[in-house]
């Protein structure tokens, strides 16, 4: 049994790493709003169109020593770390939930995750491709798990309608509307517990983390939530049950005493 449980995890991975080269394409593809279905892949300084053994997750990087096979203009390490990182959270998934519905949707909101977040971190925008696939998720979600349906609806609107509503107060100054979007979307496919969750645990890691930030790097003001959330939503997928089940805990802890 472990030994197919290692296969499986190791052909997670592989498939996770794969998936993750598309993400690439698609993190440098959408901001310039190139054609990522039908443009072949290719090397962005001298227009090199890459071949299939060039296009081996992490290990075609690490041949080329990190350069393009033709004009050996360095790559970035972006490439192997966005496939490894993928693959490593397919497995982690794999791992928690076995070969369930949970593990292949929980993989796809991942997956969307990553590439927003990147995509965000320097741009300041949310596709709202990634939240139309996310709210794609969340239907599928809602159809496979139908006897909670109501857990999944509250969680649409459970933190998006706030959100919502600061956005329009502050002219979209307070939020922004992908982030908007993003926690509707993710709210139907998580449920309305594990969505308030993901949303302190990105508010308190954007408050943290940016402002280490602004204090070492002298970042500015402006703050992309996209990569906070994304931590935050993800962080609430893998432990949120338990950490709501030890807060919870600690409430009833306090009422005793």
């Amino acid at each position: 049994m472990i030994y197919f449980r290692l296969y499986i995890g190791i052909l997670f991975f592989l498939f996770g790493a794969t998936i993750g080269s598309f993400l690439n394409v698609l993190i440098y593809r959408i901001p310039k709003k190139e054609d990522f279905v039908k443009t072949r892949s290719h090397c962005m300084k001298c227009g090199y169109q890459l071949e299939w053994y060039d296009l081996v997750p992490i290990f075609s990087w690490l041949f080329l020593g990190g350069k393009c096979r033709k004009c050996k203009t360095k790559l970035s390490a972006q490439y192997p770390l966005i496939e490894a990182l993928n693959g490593v959270m397919y497995v982690l998934n794999f791992v928690l939930f076995g070969l369930s519905i949970t593990t292949l949707l929980y993989c796809g909101l991942f997956s969307a995750l990553i590439a927003l977040s990147v995509i965000d971190f320097r741009t300041y925008e949310i596709p709202v491709g990634f939240n139309v696939f996310i709210l794609v998720l969340g239907a599928i979600r809602v159809i496979t798990d139908y006897h909670n349906w109501p857990e999944y609806v509250i969680g649409l609107v459970s933190v998006s309608v706030p959100l919502l509503l600061i956005f329009y107060a502050t002219k979209g100054k307070g939020i922004g509307g992908g982030d908007v979007k993003l926690m509707g979307a993710v709210g139907l496919l998580i449920g309305w517990k594990l969505v308030v969750l993901a949303f302190f645990l990105g508010c308190l890691l954007g408050s943290v983390i940016h402002v280490a930030r602004m204090k070492i790097s002298g970042e500015s003001h402006v703050l992309a939530m996209g990569p906070y959330l994304s931590a935050g939503i993800m962080i609430a997928c893998i432990w949120g049950e338990k950490l709501i089940s030890l807060y919870i805990n600690y409430l009833n802890g306090l009422m005793a005493s």
